[in-house]
């Protein structure tokens, strides 16, 4: 039997074109981050409770509402006996001062990022009692049971990691107290940057064989114990890159061995180009990740790491509506002009336009344009070396974008390399930030398709991606608190395309409005692209896109010409 990801598919509201009547809501988006972010957590049962007597000074004084009093005086109320023989037994050693059953059953689960319910199952006789809830962060909670009780409460860490958790109920009548709890590990992964490194390249045998992958066919690649990617590690971002195809086809990047592969696509191929997109992909339990050419002739397959999610505390994630940082057409971010060939600029992202000056990474969208040559583009830490990895792929005249997440430097900067032989315009978009202060951590869902308008499915009542015109997609229903979503990673797809055109994706400023009521007003456009496109191609990228105040997200066909967008769900980031 082969295991499913970590959760089924995400209820979301389906979209609606600008002016159409809205689409009755789907299953709410609570629960799939529910199903997402249930952890296994842990259970200690009652037979691995610590009993300890308290001071002899202690005994008869009173707890948090107890009755100050002996075992079997004032304050002290046996439960109704089962048989005589019991009845004498438990007032006996009621008697002589003890609670001889007190004991306390203790389970953790989570269906958030970042939060645990607690459930404790008291074993007692009748008599008053103080628990306090130990949560491992520095934080306790202090309530007051009676005998056998049921309690039930919640909790919310700050940051990703493991938390020791400790239950410990006191019956100060009789002198005596009960201790349990367990390891609770948060579901919610935090970032670590990592220096563009390749993994896989079967051009050359890095990470794999010699050979081109078979149509049908996959690549495992190694990435936990890999060029310093921990053990432990439960998600990866990688540049996938696509080349030497010789047809049209598509790759699907999921943990592999034990899990079922996804329906969905991480990028989409024709012959003769070589394309790359960024993956966010959970790491199997063997500490692999597999790619799987989805065509039916062999491709090339390439896999950059530029980090890695674990639930030790390190950084969160905080989106931003997109922000133009660089563009050389205009002299934005960096000298005016095209970037010469086998050349870099420095930039400057920490510190700037909202981003912090302690950000360890940042998310960008990176689009060349005018290139004069065939080539590729790599961004990485202001301070660093050329990596042999590349972040986007292009040939003379094409606009092509791709999502990058890149190390920043200590001063805030990061670099852009041209490795063309020919000079090419760059244009840099931030649409988000990793830094320590940032509390949003990832949990990867099982990828589903949540919307694709060749199809009258998923809520879609058909008909294409009209140009000038954008979709409105629901995400999280505001009635769905406490959420805690600060932004969605999809993979956004054009295909179908009929001329030029560009993507924006952007959070919406208004609530869906009501079923069969009055439409919403129109959104403002935005000027940030997510991909480019031309004439009869089919283009992916990532997106790391907030959902903003109303969990609306906004898409925005930008050319000319209809063409068809395909919607795929592959997480979210989370700081409750």
């Amino acid at each position: 039997m082969t295991a499913a990801f970590v959760a089924a598919g995400l209820g979301i509201i389906p979209g609606t074109a600008q002016a159409a009547d809205p689409v009755p809501v789907a299953a709410g988006v609570a629960e799939a981050i529910t199903k997402a972010s249930t952890s296994e957590g842990f259970h200690s049962p009652a037979d691995r409770t610590i009993r300890t007597t308290l001071p002899a000074a202690a005994k008869g004084k009173a707890g948090p509402g107890t009755e100050a009093g002996t075992g079997g005086g004032a304050g002290a109320k046996t439960a109704a006996p089962q048989t005589a023989a019991a009845a004498a037994a438990e007032q006996a050693a009621l008697d002589a001062g003890a609670n001889p059953t007190l004991a306390v059953d203790v389970s953790g689960t989570s269906y958030t990022a970042h939060g645990i319910e607690l459930t404790t199952l008291i074993t007692s006789a009748d008599f008053a009692l103080g628990v306090v809830i130990d949560w491992g962060d520095g934080k306790t909670d202090t309530v007051t049971a009676q005998g056998n009780a049921e309690l039930h409460h919640s909790h919310t860490y700050d940051k990703s990691g493991e938390y020791q958790v400790k239950v410990t109920v006191t019956d100060t009548t009789n002198a005596v107290q009960a201790t349990n709890g367990g390891a609770f590990v948060t579901p919610g992964a935090d970032f670590t940057p990592h220096a563009p490194t390749r993994l896989l390249d079967t051009r050359n045998g890095t990470g794999a064989p010699v050979g081109k992958v078979p149509g049908q066919g996959s690549a495992r690649v190694k990435v936990a114990g890999n060029a310093s990617v921990p053990a432990g590690v439960t998600a990866v971002a990688l540049n996938v890159t696509v080349t030497e195809t010789v047809d049209s086809g598509h790759v699907t990047v999921w943990p592999g061995a034990g899990y079922d592969r996804p329906i969905t696509s991480n990028l989409n191929y024709t012959a003769g180009r070589s394309v790359p997109n960024l993956v966010i992909v959970p790491v199997g339990e063997d500490g692999y990740v597999e790619l799987f050419n989805g065509g039916w002739s062999s491709v090339d397959l390439i896999a950059d790491v530029t980090g890695y999610f674990t639930r030790a505390s390190d950084s969160g994630y905080t989106s931003m509506a997109p922000a133009r940082f660089v563009d050389t057409r205009e002299g934005v971010g960096t000298t005016k002009g095209m970037l010469a060939s086998r050349s870099a600029f420095t930039t400057r992202i920490g510190g700037l336009q909202g981003v912090p000056q302690n950000v360890t990474a940042v998310a960008l969208n990176v689009t060349v344009t005018e290139p004069q040559g065939p080539g590729h583009l790599t961004a990485f830490s202001g301070t660093g070396a050329v990596p042999t990895a590349s972040n986007l792929n292009f040939v003379p005249g094409q606009t092509v974008a791709n999502a990058v997440i890149v190390p920043v430097a200590a001063d805030g900067t990061i670099k852009i390399f041209n490795g063309a032989w020919s000079p090419t315009h760059v244009v840099v978009d931030v649409v988000g930030y990793y830094s320590k202060d940032s509390k949003a951590a990832f949990l990867p869902f099982t990828p589903f398709r949540t919307l694709d308008t060749r199809e009258e499915a998923y809520g879609w009542p058909g008909g294409r991606f009209r140009a000038r015109e954008y979709i409105t997609q629901g995400f999280t229903p505001e009635s769905a608190t406490p959420a805690g979503v600060e932004a969605y990673v999809l993979n956004a797809t054009v295909t179908e395309t009929g001329g030029t055109g560009f993507l924006s994706v952007a959070p919406s400023p208004y609530a869906l409005p009501a079923e069969g009521g009055p439409a919403a007003p129109a959104a403002t456009r935005p000027v940030a692209s997510t991909l480019n496109w031309t004439a009869g191609t089919t283009v992916p990228n990532l997106v790391q896109a907030s959902d903003g105040d109303h969990g609306v997200i906004n898409f925005w066909n930008q050319g000319h010409e209809d063409a068809d967008l395909v919607l795929d769900v592959f997480g979210v980031y989370q700081t409750k």
